[in-house]
């Protein structure tokens, strides 16, 4: 996620200290051996981020309204260990809420049970320098109880990363959240793919907030 327009050297230095904060901080999460603990120290410090920080997501002329994200309720079960295997690599345009799309890889699928049901995410490389890990995910919630244009699961960019046991990958939907741009269109994010949209409801993680209802990502 960006923000779109011209920068200061201020801005800059401010998403620096941001961007380290969050990293510090799923270091923290993949540290702890109880996850919901770790999900709410996570909620914690979010909360605490986008209501001071210059960097927050929330307009600052509407931060001093901000009391909270809402989420779902913590469900162990909604933490899973994902087998993930090769596919042949494909780039792709992922469209985004801006105007301008961006590059991707699908390098993998991970392959996981949720609530009884087979599911399957696809896993994208970000093709610009030094990349990482991309999950974004809609689900049968997204327009309704969550936001429209879906949420994220890792993003290691921007250091939401929840590590890995025995060769496979964390994913946990207490820690799915929305993108930047679902608080302020200033942001640009990329959006769920068509082949990441689930079918089954996903009812963990952040909710929409009412700032939020209606809105689609841009």
């Amino acid at each position: 996620m960006s923000q779109a327009g011209e920068t200061t050297i201020q801005d800059t230095l401010t998403l620096l200290d941001y961007r380290r904060r969050v990293a510090e901080l799923y270091g923290e999460i993949r540290a702890d051996s109880e996850p919901e603990q770790a999900w709410r120290r996570w909620r914690q410090v979010r909360d605490d981020l986008f209501a001071t920080h210059p960097q927050s997501p929330i307009p600052e002329v509407t931060r001093h309204d901000f009391s909270g994200a809402p989420f779902y309720d913590y469900d162990p079960d909604c933490r899973v260990l994902a087998e993930c295997s090769s596919s042949e690599p494909q780039s792709y345009d992922i469209p985004t809420s801006g105007e301008q799309s961006m590059c991707f890889t699908r390098f993998g699928v991970a392959a996981f049970e949720l609530k009884g049901e087979a599911v399957a995410l696809e896993l994208y490389w970000l093709d610009a320098y030094g990349g990482g890990l991309f999950v974004p995910f809609r689900d049968a919630t997204s327009g309704d109880a969550t936001y429209g244009a879906g949420r994220y699961l890792l993003d290691t960019v921007k250091g939401a990363d929840l590590g890995g046991d025995g060769g496979r990958l964390v994913l946990d939907f207490n820690f799915a959240y929305n993108p930047s741009c679902s608080y302020d269109p200033r942001w640009v994010c990329p959006l769920a793919p068509p082949a990441n949209r689930l079918t089954i409801s996903v009812e963990a993680g952040e909710r929409v907030g009412s700032w939020q209802a209606g809105r689609e990502g841009g």
